[in-house]
């Protein structure tokens, strides 16, 4: 097989990894928003929910997260073996920086299911509502800097994500104020 093709295999892969490492981090954040408002419920509700929500919660980590990370990181390296040009110019260095740091995420979201699972977690829905949208600032970074490589504008990539990031949080606010629903 041409280089070319294993590029092409090696980034379709990545981007499988990708997108299933999206929907898991917000399928298992969602869980927890849900887990934490189990915590309001009367017995027995509440001990069956909380039981059933450590399962998914586990279930979620270990068998979407886990693995997508795993792909996403195995074939985003392969790719980077067949370009390691792109491992000296800024775009790439600062995409895989938010790689880093979505991965240290990552591990931060297992940390919150073992306190779902002890009933210690300090957290309210509304704060796991706004650790559901930590992922989609991510994502918006690293596609954006992926599509336009080097002609990103550093300066409005950042404008735009502190914008981004600010409407997100008057939205969880407003959605969760008094009569905002």
């Amino acid at each position: 097989m041409e280089i070319a093709n294993w590029y092409s295999v090696a980034k379709s892969l990545h981007l499988v990894g990708m997108v299933s490492w999206m929907a898991g981090m917000f399928y298992l954040v969602r869980i927890m928003v849900n887990h934490a408002m189990a915590f309001d419920r009367q017995e027995p509700d509440r001990s069956i929910l909380k039981e059933q929500y450590v399962i998914m919660e586990w279930k979620s980590y270990n068998i979407i997260l886990k693995p997508a990370v795993v792909i996403t990181w195995s074939f985003g390296v392969m790719m980077l073996f067949i370009q390691p040009v792109w491992l000296s110019q800024g775009w790439m260095q600062l995409k895989l920086f938010f790689l880093l740091l979505l991965t240290g995420y990552t591990h931060y979201l297992k940390g919150h299911i073992k306190q779902l699972e002890a009933g210690t977690s300090s957290f309210t829905h509304i704060h796991y509502r706004a650790l559901n949208e930590v992922p989609t600032v991510f994502l918006v970074a690293i596609v954006f800097l992926a599509v336009f490589r080097d002609r990103i504008n550093y300066l409005m990539l950042f404008g735009g994500l502190v914008f981004f990031i600010g409407l997100m949080a008057w939205g969880i606010k407003k959605a969760n104020s008094k009569g905002g629903g």
